[in-house]
């Protein structure tokens, strides 16, 4: 243990829940705080709007409705970096984290960057129009060179449909390089700070010996970016950028992936999860169409409405993505989705989603174990 890291000092046990009892709390606390369930679909139309076309449109006079204010993120530059490892073994580590450090600047990331995009349409956000820091553009670029490397590593030929075993070439590639790709991102003063982000970054785009990816992967980018912000290289103006390009280009990434590699879901759900993959689109991409004049959270299951306007929400791209690599009726593959589609506003679903992040994702275990503490990151307690 390095000299920064506080021990883990263990809270009394508590009670397990039964097996299932996981799922099923995350399906009332959804059912409560954002969609009860709806009747299955008939002939209908949704409430959307009179057409793709017009929901492409501008927004007109409507003004998105605002979020309640997140608290401030704290962030400064430690004294000295580390590898970061991780440090929770048992569920009852998880009271532990939720007090740490490392879970309030996390959630304080989400709910920040989540605040900066309420009622913003990916093509309004232009890099090099923007207040945005260089950082940005040069996370743009790190991400394209992942995307090259998959054209220079194609999947090989073997009897397992799942699970190329090519990715491992891939992600052997970016081992070798992470910490040179990061510290391209850093100013010289702070380019020892690559050692710790260096792990996230590898960390974020799936496991190389299960050969799957999933929502605890996703959360590692969002740490590689929550940490570029705590020691300062991302700024306050760069959040809308940091969701709606740097995101948007990582999920889109991601996706190339697995449908390349034929990566296995990482703790799948199934049709109780929200989504196979991913999560963080569904938060910040709720909070883009907050305030919209014609797509209203019934459009999630129309098929038009959702390609016209995928490109320009996070949201509808991973709907989008959904229908292009599921088949059969959607209340049956994403029932939970589906729910979603019957809340009246997207506040609500808004508010909801952010409940249902921190229950399933930093809250699960299965998920949070792997998670990785270091000196920006730190599980000491706040």
């Amino acid at each position: 243990m390095s000299s920064n890291q506080q021990p883990v000092s263990m809270p009394p046990p508590v009670a397990r829940p039964g097996p299932g009892a996981g799922a099923s709390a995350s399906i009332s606390a959804v059912a409560k705080g954002v969609a009860t369930s709806r009747p299955l679909p008939h002939s209908r139309t949704t409430a959307a709007g009179a057409g793709a076309a017009g929901a492409a449109g501008g927004r007109g006079a409507s003004s998105p409705a605002s979020l309640p204010p997140a608290p401030p993120l704290n962030t400064s530059v430690p004294a000295g970096f580390a590898v970061p490892t991780t440090r929770l073994t048992s569920q009852e580590h998880i009271a532990v984290w939720r007090e740490s450090e490392a879970y309030a600047k996390m959630f304080g990331f989400v709910n920040h960057v989540n605040e900066a995009v309420v009622g913003v349409a990916v093509s309004e956000v232009q890099v090099e129009h923007e207040a945005a820091s260089s950082a940005v553009a040069k996370l743009l670029a790190l991400l394209e060179k992942l995307n090259t490397w998959i054209d220079e590593i194609p999947p090989i030929q073997q009897p397992m449909r799942f699970g190329n075993k090519a990715f491992r070439t891939w992600m052997a590639r970016l081992e070798e390089n992470a910490v040179s790709l990061t510290e391209d991102l850093l100013p010289e003063a702070l380019r020892g700070a690559a050692i710790e982000l260096a792990p996230y970054l590898i960390g974020s785009c799936g496991n190389k010996t299960r050969l799957d990816y999933g929502t605890g992967h996703e959360l590692a980018f969002l740490a590689y970016l929550c940490c570029l912000t705590v020691i300062g290289v991302l700024t306050d103006a760069d959040r809308k950028a940091v969701a709606l390009r740097v995101v948007e280009r990582y999920l889109v990434l991601m996706r190339r992936l697995q449908r390349t590699y034929m990566l296995e879901p990482a703790g799948s759900h199934g049709v109780w999860g929200l989504d196979d993959h991913q999560f963080i689109p569904y938060i910040w991409g709720s909070s883009q169409l907050i305030g919209h004049p014609e797509l209203e959270p019934a459009a999630i299951t129309d098929k038009g409405l959702v390609a016209a306007n995928a490109s320009d929400y996070l949201f509808l791209a991973a709907i989008q993505y959904i229908n292009d690599i599921k088949s059969g009726p959607f209340h049956e593959h994403s029932p939970m989705l589906y729910n979603l589609s019957g809340v009246k506003t997207w506040e609500k679903a808004n508010t909801g989603l952010l409940k249902m992040f921190k229950a399933e994702v930093l809250e699960k275990f299965p998920v949070i174990q792997h998670f990785m503490f270091g000196s920006i990151l730190p599980l000491r307690p706040m």
